[in-house]
């Protein structure tokens, strides 16, 4: 190696510590995997609160990037989420899907 130290994610570190990421790691993440799957602005996305809307508020999540989020979320975060997970709810606003992130990442 060149001497850099290479870090990990906290959310990785926390993962093979046994616990689970703590609730800002899952937030920073989900915003990060919003502006990549979505192609938001890190900016806008920086300015979501729990009453943000998402599906059906914003065009560019529309019934196609659904799947694409879900999987990005999958690989990422490390965690399962099954078709029966899925609802208009926990994708209604940025505070239900982050409290699915959230109750997703403790579940695994």
């Amino acid at each position: 190696m060149n001497g850099k130290r290479v870090t990990e994610a906290p959310e990785n570190a926390e993962r093979k510590s046994g616990l689970a990421p703590s609730r800002q790691a899952i937030d920073t993440q989900l915003r990060s995997i919003l502006c990549d799957v979505l192609g938001l602005d890190a900016d806008d996305v920086e300015t979501f609160d729990g009453d943000t809307g998402l599906f059906g508020h914003l065009p560019e999540l529309d019934s196609m990037a659904v799947a694409g989020l879900l999987t990005e979320m999958e690989d990422r975060m490390d965690i399962i989420i099954d078709d029966d997970d899925v609802d208009g709810e926990m994708l209604e606003t940025f505070g239900g899907l982050l409290a699915f992130a959230e109750a997703k990442a403790i579940e695994g």
